[in-house]
């Protein structure tokens, strides 16, 4: 065991890393919840959780030009998508998700999805210096059940479903075949480069979790507060454990796949 130094280059708590010097590791963590280029223009918006400039064409250059001498780089996103925005590309309005402006065609949130994986993907693979290995961490399923989270939704269940109890469909199933789509594209793309893409699959596992919730338990007791229940965030022991051990066997499998590739190599020469 060790405690690690913080090394980050900044003081934003959003943007970390850590450093653990006995291992010659270091971890970070880059906040970036639509990965291209985003900007606020309403805090409140039509579905009262904010409006949102997505430019779908630009990475969000603050964790795209962080990345190239890592080894491995998890990339993932999700429910902000659910919020309203308003989509450009080449700096043009094309289209929006729930924006309810006049003369603006909606493209509904999967457009925008698709999107913005297809350009996160394209900056990975034109990194000049990037050999490293991208995880594409599926998106995680919500569980809010008898109302959304704004009228009335709540995840009160204690236990996980069994496989037979909720299927894997409508909008958490498109988002996902959206993802592994992408993914594919980004696979053939990256071989060209030398460059290794893993499906980091969390879906269906999490699918099965509506205990792993906060609910309205999300705010200390003493405090006289009334929050919406939260289904979304994975706070809770257990899931994000499975996560990690998850993540800890795919590194696993990367280390074996690179002493082979070198004791091959050796026997080769």
């Amino acid at each position: 065991m060790e405690w690690p130094i913080d090394v980050s280059p900044t003081t934003n708590d959003y943007f970390r890393q850590w450093k653990y010097p006995s291992y010659n590791f270091t971890v970070a963590a880059f906040w970036t919840p639509y990965l291209v280029k985003s900007k606020m223009v309403d805090s409140i918006g039509p579905s009262h959780n904010g409006l949102f400039n997505l430019y779908l064409d630009q990475v969000d250059e603050t964790w795209a030009t962080q990345i190239e001498e890592f080894d491995y780089i998890i990339i993932n996103a999700g429910h902000w998508f659910f919020r309203s925005m308003i989509f450009y590309e080449k700096q043009n309005i094309v289209g929006c998700c729930d924006c309810l402006l006049k003369n603006v065609t909606d493209l509904t949130t999967y457009y925008g999805y698709r999107q913005v994986f297809r350009t996160a993907f394209k900056a990975i693979n034109s990194l000049q210096n990037f050999k490293g290995v991208t995880f594409l961490r599926t998106f995680a399923p919500s569980h809010f059940e008898n109302g959304t989270w704004n009228k009335g939704g709540h995840c009160v269940r204690s236990k996980p479903f069994k496989n037979n109890d909720i299927r894997l469909e409508s909008t958490n199933l498109e988002l996902y075949m959206i993802q592994l789509e992408e993914l594919e594209i980004a696979k053939k793309e990256g071989r060209k480069k030398g460059l290794e893409f893993r499906l980091f699959d969390t879906t269906q596992a999490m699918l099965l979790r509506p205990d792993g919730h906060p609910s309205r338990y999300g705010h200390w007791p003493h405090e006289k507060v009334t929050l919406y229940n939260d289904c979304v965030h994975w706070c809770l022991p257990g899931p994000i454990d499975t996560w990690n051990d998850f993540l800890l066997e795919m590194l696993k499998m990367e280390d074996m796949k690179f002493t082979r590739s070198e004791r091959d190599h050796v026997q080769t020469n």
